[in-house]
Parts: C-alpha cells; sequence; structure tokens
C-alpha cells in the first residue's frame, strides 16, 4: 500500500503537469502587440493610453529597471469559439514562483476603464462567455518593469535599489499574450485533483480516508484520455464526487478564510509604486468579487485606500460599490501597518485617529480590531493605545517568526503596561500569504496551540505585495474545503466576524503580560539612522507645533493650522511603516525620507516660529519657550524672561591625563583616552562608573548575520568585539567641556562631553563620519549598578526587562527598544542614559573582578554598514545626542528625556509672560499632547498619562475659562458611562491609575 500511494502521487504530478493544466486552455491565437515605452516617471492613464504605439513581438525584452511601459494589445475572437469562453492570457515574462516581487500589469479598457491587475499567478483577462465569435478584442496594459531585487540568491549586494543607480538594461522577456479557449471543466478538475492529493499527503498514512482518496484519484486518472483530456474531463471528475462530498467531521478545526493582499507600504520598491500596486490588486479584488458570491476581501492601511482615492478615481468608484455591498472591507483601523516599537506615544496614538477616522469619513466603518500581520514585535503600551482608539481586538502573525522561543498561544488576552488586555489571535497557518494549500490548511489545525478550549483560527488568503491578492483557484480550493472529510472546514469570513466567534467560544483566554518581543530582526532599531532621527525628530516638533499653534489661537488668535497639521501627520505616520521606520527598504525609500523629513522639519518650524512670534509680541526683550511638559528654568509649558543661569561649572585638567569637569552636583573625570572613568554623584556620594571601567566607550563588532542584513543582528556578533580606546585627540573645548576625536577604519568620530551649570547630568553629543561595511557601532556605559531589572521608555509609560538570561525568554532579548531613556536602579539610587534619536541597546550584567557584586551595562547602538536590500546603508555624516544622570529616579530618566528632545527655542519680543495652556502639578503626569480639536470646533484636546508606574493625584489647571468637559477616546469623542473629572472652574482633579493613559476635551467660553 505505501509503494501503491508513491506511485499514485508521482502519477498525479505528471499527469496534472503535464496533460491537464495545458489543456485548461486547449486553443489559442496569438494578439497583435505594441508597446510605448514612459521615458520618465509613470504618467496619468490617459496619457499612457493616448501614447503612440510601435510594434512588438513575443519573447522581445522590455522594461528598464523602474520603467513604464504600455503595451497595446488587439485581436479577434475566431468565428469556431462561438459558445466558448475566451480568455486573454497576458504574460509580461513572469516567474511564478515569485509573486509581488517582479514586473507588474493593470489592464485597462480603451475609454480607461480598469478591468484587473496581471501577476505571475493571475494572468488571464475573461473576454467573454459565452463568445459569439468575431468579437474585437482591445486592450491596454500599464506595466511596471520594477526590477527583482530579492532573488532566489538573496541579500546580495545590489544597485537595483535606486533608479538613479539601477542603470538602463531591460529586466524582462515578453511571453505568451493570446485569446484562449478556457476549457472550466479541464480548470475545475484539476483544482478536485489539488486538493485531493494535496489532502491526502496530510492525512495519516493508515488512515482509511487517504486510502479512500487514494483510490478515488487513481480511478480519476484511468478515466482521464491522455490525448483527449478535454473530452474526457466530466467523467474523471464523476469519480471524485464520492470523496469530495464527504462531511468533515463535527470536531474539526475550523478556518476562517479573509480574502488578503498584505502589501508592503515601501519595501523592495519606493512609496510611488505602493500606489500602483494597491491600485492593481484592488482592481483584481472588485473584479473577483463581482464573480465570487461568497468571497470576502479585506484590507487595511488607510494610507493605501487615501491613494486609490487620489490618483486612480476609476479604481475608487469599483472599490466604494464593494464597501457598500459589505464585501470589502476595511480592516485595521490605522493609517499604515506601523512599526510599533519605535513610534513614539502620540505618533502611535495618531496612527490610529486618522486611520479610524478615514474609514468612519469616507464608509461609516469603525473597526473593532488592529490588524499587524508583519509588524516586527508589538510593545507593552499598545493595548492601551488600541483600547483608547474604540477597539478591542488584534491579529498578528510575525511572532511566528521568532528564532528561538515557540509563543505559546495562538488566541489569548494581551495585557499591557497599565493592566489593559486586548483579545488576540496569531494565525496558526503561520503566513499571512495563504494560498489555500492542503498542507497550509492542515499545520493550521496541527499547530493551534489552544485545541480543546478553542478551535477557530484564521487565514489570511492571497498573494500579497504586488502579488495580486487572492486567486479564482484559492477560492475553488476554499469552496472544496468547506465541508471535506479529513480537513479542517474552510468559510469566507470577515475579521470581525472571526473575532466575534473565536471571543465567544474562548472567554478565559490565557494572559501574557508585556511586549510582545520578536525573536529576530533585532537589527532593525538601528539600521537607517538617518531615517530614524527624522522620525524622533519630526515626532517632537509635531508636539511643539500644536502645543504653541494652540496657543497661539487661544492667546493671540492664531489661525490653526488645521489642514497644514493633518498633511504632515500623515506623512510622519506613512514613514512609520514597518519597513521604512525599521530601515530594511531600499535605498530610494530612505533616500527620499531624508528629503521628507527636511521638508518636514522646515513646515513644522514655520508654524512654530509664527505661533511663537505671535505670544512674543513685538519687542526686543529675550524670551524663552519651554515645550517640555516639566518646568525647566522655572519655566513650565510656556514662555517666560530668559533665566540666569544658576550655579557653575568648571573644568581642571587631570593628574594622569585627561580633565575634571566639575559642577558641585557631578564630578565626571575623563581620561587621556577620551573615556569617562568617573561620574561621581556629589550629593549621594555614589560613584556611576564600575571600578575598572570606562564609560561612554565606543564599541565596534563584526555584523554578518545568517540571514536579513538590515533587518538582523544576530548574538553572535558578540563573540568579536574592538574597543575604541584611542584617541587622537582630547582637548577642552568650550566651557566645561571635552573634545574628543578618534580615528577608526575609515571612519572619523568626534564627541564634546559637557557637565553644565545646575544640571545633573553629563552631555554627549557624537558626531561620527561613518564609512564601514558590515560593522556595528555601540557607546557603552559599565554602571556601579546591581540590578536585576531595568527600564525602558515605551508608549505612555515605560517597561522594565531583566538584565539576566535565566531562561531562553530573556537570553533571546540580547538587543531592544527604548525611546528617550533607559533607567538602572537599586534602591534609592539609579542612572539614566537619555537620547535623542537611537533606539537600539542591549543591558548585560557581569561579575566585578575588583570585588563582590555585579556590573550592570547599558550600551546604545548608533550605526550599522548593511549591505542588503540598501549597499550604502548609512554611509556618511551622523549626530547623535545622549546624556548620562547619575542619581536619577525614574521620572528624572522621562524628565532628562523629554528635555533633550525639546530643547528650549529663544525669541525675542515684548518681554510679558506666556502662561501655559495646560499645566499639571505632579511631575508623574506627564502631558503628552495640547492640541485643538480635529473637528475645528475650537476645544482643546489635551492628553496626558502617569508616567512612574504608580498612583497619581493632580490638579490640572486650563489657562483659559473652560465651558464643557469630556473625557474622550483617541478620536476625541466622549467616552459612554464616564464622568468628566472633578473641576472648579478651569481646575480639574484627577486620579490616575499606574501609566493610565487620559484624553480631555474642554470646551472654551
Amino acid at each position: 500500500m505505501h509503494d501503491d500511494r508513491r506511485l499514485v502521487e508521482g502519477r498525479l504530478k505528471r499527469v496534472l503537469d503535464e496533460r491537464i493544466r495545458p489543456a485548461v486552455y486547449p486553443h489559442s491565437v496569438p494578439l497583435d502587440i505594441a508597446v510605448w515605452n514612459a521615458p520618465g516617471e509613470p504618467v496619468p492613464v490617459a496619457e499612457g493610453l493616448a501614447a503612440e504605439t510601435e510594434p512588438i513581438a513575443a519573447g522581445t525584452r522590455w522594461g528598464a529597471p523602474w520603467g513604464t511601459s504600455w503595451f497595446r494589445v488587439t485581436g479577434t475572437v475566431p468565428p469556431e469559439w462561438a459558445g466558448k469562453t475566451v480568455e486573454a492570457i497576458l504574460d509580461l515574462g513572469f516567474d511564478e514562483n515569485m509573486p509581488g516581487f517582479q514586473c507588474e500589469g493593470l489592464v485597462y479598457r480603451p475609454d480607461g476603464t480598469p478591468v484587473k491587475g496581471l501577476n505571475p499567478r493571475n494572468q488571464w483577462v475573461r473576454i467573454a462567455t459565452p463568445a459569439e465569435g468575431g468579437e474585437s478584442v482591445h486592450l491596454h496594459i500599464e506595466a511596471a518593469s520594477n526590477p527583482v531585487i530579492l532573488d532566489y540568491h538573496p541579500f546580495l549586494p545590489t544597485q537595483l535599489g535606486d533608479k538613479e543607480t539601477a542603470g538602463t538594461e531591460p529586466q524582462y522577456r515578453l511571453e505568451r499574450m493570446d485569446l484562449a479557449v478556457f476549457d472550466e471543466a479541464v480548470w475545475q478538475l484539476a483544482i478536485d485533483l489539488e486538493v485531493l492529493g494535496e489532502l491526502m499527503q496530510e492525512l495519516p498514512e493508515d488512515s482509511g480516508r487517504r486510502h479512500e482518496i487514494l483510490r478515488a484519484v487513481d480511478r480519476a486518472l484511468d478515466a482521464v484520455d491522455l490525448q483527449d483530456v478535454n473530452g474526457t474531463a466530466a467523467a474523471a471528475r464523476a469519480e471524485l464526487e464520492g470523496v469530495l462530498a464527504a462531511p468533515a467531521h463535527d470536531s474539526a478545526h475550523r478556518v476562517s478564510a479573509v480574502g488578503h493582499a498584505h502589501i508592503d507600504s515601501a519595501w523592495l520598491w519606493p512609496l510611488r509604486e505602493t500606489v500602483r500596486k494597491v491600485a492593481r490588486t484592488t482592481s483584481n479584488m472588485t473584479a473577483l468579487l463581482e464573480d465570487e458570491p461568497d468571497f470576502v476581501f479585506a484590507m487595511s492601511q488607510a494610507q493605501q485606500w487615501a491613494w486609490i482615492k487620489e490618483h486612480r478615481p476609476e479604481v475608487w468608484a469599483k472599490v466604494k460599490k464593494a464597501v457598500a455591498d459589505g464585501r470589502f472591507v476595511p480592516t485595521g483601523g490605522m493609517w499604515v501597518e506601523s512599526d510599533t516599537n519605535m513610534p513614539g506615544s502620540e505618533a502611535m496614538a495618531r496612527q490610529f485617529v486618522h486611520g479610524k477616522r478615514f474609514f468612519l469619513d469616507e464608509f461609516g466603518v469603525e473597526n473593532d480590531e488592529a490588524w499587524l500581520p508583519d509588524t516586527f514585535g508589538f510593545a507593552a503600551g499598545l493595548p492601551q493605545i488600541i483600547k483608547a482608539a474604540g477597539a478591542k481586538w488584534l491579529l498578528t502573525q510575525k511572532i511566528s517568526w521568532s528564532q528561538t522561543n515557540k509563543f505559546p498561544h495562538h488566541t489569548f488576552n494581551w495585557e499591557g503596561i497599565d493592566g489593559t488586555r486586548i483579545f488576540t489571535h496569531f494565525p496558526p497557518v503561520d503566513t499571512y500569504n495563504c494560498a489555500m494549500k492542503g498542507s497550509e490548511i492542515a499545520h493550521a489545525a496541527r499547530n493551534f496551540k489552544d485545541k480543546g478550549v478553542a478551535r477557530h483560527s484564521l487565514a489570511p488568503t492571497g498573494w500579497g505585495d504586488g502579488g495580486g491578492g487572492t486567486t479564482r483557484e484559492m477560492i475553488a480550493k476554499a469552496g472544496r474545503l468547506r465541508d471535506l472529510e479529513g480537513s479542517a472546514t474552510v468559510q469566507w469570513e470577515t475579521p470581525a466576524a472571526f473575532f466575534e466567534k473565536a471571543e465567544a467560544e474562548y472567554p478565559n483566554a490565557p494572559v501574557w503580560v508585556g511586549e510582545l518581543y520578536l525573536e529576530l530582526h533585532r537589527a532593525t532599531l538601528t539600521s537607517q539612522a538617518g531615517t530614524k532621527q527624522g522620525n524622533r525628530r519630526s515626532e517632537h516638533l509635531l508636539r511643539e507645533a500644536e502645543l504653541w499653534a494652540a496657543t497661539a489661537t487661544v492667546r493671540a488668535g492664531f489661525p490653526y493650522p488645521y489642514k497644514e497639521l493633518d498633511r504632515i501627520w500623515k506623512t510622519v505616520l506613512l514613514h512609520q511603516f514597518h519597513d521604512i521606520l525599521p530601515g530594511s527598504s531600499i535605498a530610494w525609500v530612505h533616500r527620499e525620507a531624508r528629503a521628507t523629513y527636511a521638508a518636514v522639519a522646515a513646515d513644522l518650524n514655520g508654524i512654530i516660529d509664527a505661533a511663537q512670534k505671535a505670544l512674543a509680541g513685538d519687542g526686543s526683550r529675550g524670551l524663552v519657550f519651554n515645550s517640555a511638559p516639566h518646568t525647566r528654568d522655572g519655566v513650565a509649558a510656556g514662555g517666560a524672561a530668559m533665566p540666569v543661569a544658576a550655579g557653575q561649572s568648571a573644568i581642571a585638567a587631570r593628574a594622569d591625563g585627561g580633565f575634571v569637569l566639575d559642577n558641585g552636583l557631578l564630578r565626571v573625570e575623563i581620561d587621556a583616552r577620551g573615556l569617562v572613568v568617573s561620574a561621581y554623584d556629589i550629593d549621594a556620594g555614589r560613584e556611576t562608573v564600575a571600578p575598572g571601567h570606562a564609560a561612554n566607550l565606543p564599541q565596534l563588532h563584526a555584523d554578518f548575520p545568517n540571514m536579513w542584513d538590515a533587518w538582523d543582528v544576530d548574538e553572535f556578533y558578540r563573540n568579536s568585539v574592538t574597543d575604541l580606546t584611542e584617541a587622537e585627540e582630547v582637548v577642552p573645548g568650550d566651557g566645561a567641556s571635552v573634545r574628543v576625536v578618534r580615528r577608526f577604519g575609515a571612519s572619523r568620530m568626534t564627541q564634546v562631553l559637557t557637565l553644565a551649570a545646575g544640571e545633573r547630568r553629563l552631555d554627549i553629543d557624537t558626531e561620527v563620519d561613518w564609512h564601514e561595511t558590515e560593522k556595528f557601532l555601540k557607546l557603552a556605559f559599565p554602571l556601579d549598578v546591581h540590578a536585576e531589572r531595568y527600564a525602558s521608555e515605551t508608549q505612555f509609560g515605560h517597561f522594565h526587562r531583566p538584565t539576566h538570561t535565566n531562561t531562553s525568554w530573556e537570553a533571546a532579548k540580547f538587543e531592544a527598544c527604548n525611546h528617550r531613556f533607559v533607567h538602572v536602579e537599586e534602591p534609592g539610587w539609579g542612572v539614566a542614559l537619555v537620547n535623542d534619536s537611537t533606539y537600539g541597546h542591549d543591558v548585560t550584567r557581569a561579575v566585578r573582578d575588583t570585588d563582590a557584586g555585579t556590573t550592570t551595562t547599558v550600551r546604545v547602538s548608533l550605526l550599522r554598514a548593511p549591505r542588503f536590500p540598501d549597499p550604502e546603508t548609512d554611509q556618511g555624516l551622523h549626530r547623535f545626542r545622549h546624556a548620562l544622570a547619575p542619581g536619577a529616579d525614574v521620572l528624572d530618566a522621562v524628565r532628562e528625556g523629554y528635555r533633550i528632545n525639546l530643547p528650549e527655542r529663544r525669541v525675542t519680543g515684548s518681554g510679558a509672560e506666556v502662561a501655559p495652556l495646560v499645566a499639571v502639578d505632579d511631575d508623574a503626569v506627564v502631558v503628552t499632547a495640547v492640541k485643538l480639536a480635529d473637528d475645528g470646533s475650537g476645544d482643546v484636546i489635551v492628553r496626558f498619562h502617569e508616567a512612574r508606574g504608580g498612583r497619581a493625584r493632580t490638579r490640572l489647571t486650563f489657562g483659559f475659562d473652560v465651558g464643557s468637559l469630556a473625557v474622550t477616546d483617541l478620536l476625541e469623542r466622549p467616552l459612554d458611562g464616564v464622568s468628566a473629572p472633578q473641576r472648579d472652574g478651569a481646575e480639574v482633579s484627577v486620579t490616575l491609575r499606574p501609566f493610565e493613559l487620559v484624553t480631555l476635551r474642554a470646551g472654551r467660553i
């Protein structure tokens, strides 16, 4: 019997490949082909349709990298095909093994109506069913010759990732362009045999069901006349009816199939190409929905919907109709499928604000689910944000990529830092490009971790990234698997329908507390430093722009720039997409990102300057504005006369070489190598630097991961390290500062270490002219602190991670994310390391050589030099700011983190004080946003959270007469059943739980 199975399986494969599939199109005639190659960037559809073409033959090479060719195909249906189904087969030179990573096309009729996309596994266009014979065929194809960057031998450096370096060599060979008869009976037979053959392979060797299928397949193959497949297909199908009709067992796993096409908003293609990828895919899916009544397609990323509306109105009209029919489903409720580790508090909130509002405004649809199948791990602050946006579910798949530990659940409640729980599902199919293969469906059933208490899972089904979405073959397979013995059952459903069923059947789902850490792609916290700096600085400029524009509107009648801020926010949110901000896109994407961030900075600085000028008035007296949420030099979140510097800071030569900086609070020793060998907290009588060690130590590692260059850093990178201790120059700088210059490899590092008067921190300004390859640069701070855990800032709070590696779960977190600070402490004394633009770091413990105890070393990640997909990653000049704050508690860390990211602004004016629009009286309560309501009402929105991780009571004071007051969600809508806090005029009393996030909406009288 074992040999019989092998014989049948081998026979099935050959007959399918060599006889049945080729017989799907038994007759064909060539089409006439002509082409116009657009000379530069893509042109409007009308221009492409009207362009003058030249004849081109099948077999001709075409398509310079990133080019666009407009093909015109014409022909006539042969009269003898009357009564037949006729399709055009349009093969641009596809490689069917790589859907989504090569050339693509969008087919139009001569009047500009989109028909459908062309993709490697979706090359057909229906012409007539049935044909009358003699019909004239006239189609246009907007074909994109996107180069293959992720090849069979991936991760080789390539210049194809930027149109400026990609060259002009044609990339593709035009293949079949025919009219053909489509034999549906043969096509259906092929699907029958594929489904049964795949199911048979997944069943146990001794399964009776397996042998039933084997015998039925054998009989069907016997019924096929290999010289007349088309004439015998119906008879072969009849032999399979019995095994296809056998129903599934009641206990079978249940799969909710969701039509899906995960389209990276930029990755191995630029943003402009994603606009077209989305148009092609949505054209495919609206056409498929018309043909398949049970099919449901879901699409996330409001930005991609907005692109269709703006750039492809003819496609948008079809999409809107399909949404109205309830079968093309907006999902996710975010502007893009963003990274969730690095975006700051407000940015993460605004992903949901702008995403959900778009779907509400356009379709009246509100999403209850966050949809992030491909994001590289999830920060512990996210559950509260999801809930505050009015959602309650989360879907992701990427955690299945973890290399070390297998996540113990597929359906569970995820608890964030404040205690909020979100019902979460990881599809056990382990892909967000399910093709309805028997192996995939069987894997979903076997792999599902929550058997016995739950039996529903979700399968995102379709080719993404320009692969064209769900195919008719996938739908046909799903139809056969709807109720088939031996298989999990499959039903097309919306994401919401799945979550409702899954939550109802699993009311006591297990709880996972803390971040959802992806044990892979850790280097995305460092790659493309310029993009990350652009993000961080844009976030803080947006904070300033909203704060000062709102203040100036209330105080001075300044016109609040609603439209401009909305546009800029959407631009920043787009660039937080999970292949842009993480640094894993091609060179073109990051080149454009740098230019975009520069434009964003110019626009926001213009708003800030204009608002502050309106507040300062006329005059020549100095005024300082503080945008940080804590008082600085006596100035709260407002403006005041420039303060007089308090205290003094001095520099003196050090006996053994180097210098000593002293401001009466800290005494810092910098040795002749330019390294910090002592940072002494004078009041506490505590040394910061571990005995026998030096801080601010640059360290260089070889960095050649096993696979994903820009994405990964593998733990073995630590096996070799070079301490960059030799200095070319260690000299006094301006004031109490020391300038250190180092050279290594082909690079140069210049640092300025400054101890300012009255400050409990050592400022470290680092400039690196970076020209290394496959290297990883870190800055190490060995601290004389015994700490079993440390805190790193995340959205609306901070998260603790262990410093030890007791289990494989801790050991896997050898590179992690922080926002503005990392904080380590013993009871009563701690140290903060704050930054203005870096995210990646590691924290380790080591036994000290000098005495008992341990050293806790914090290392910040500065730069990498991967060669794929951008071979010139991070080459050039970079500037970073860090500060070491001895004696800091966690609130000091919060405060210093904001200060380094929000420097004071000095302007001239009347000198009159500008009172804060909103103030709080407790440093544990941090205001993250002060703005005017998005609806144009003029109401003031203030968002704040508890930042220590404990309970807080604060008095919040508005700097204007308050009328109405409401607690709202992130979309600024009053929360049902939640009363406004107690207030006395403009003063509001608020009590907060640990890390609780609150949004208040205050109407002005």
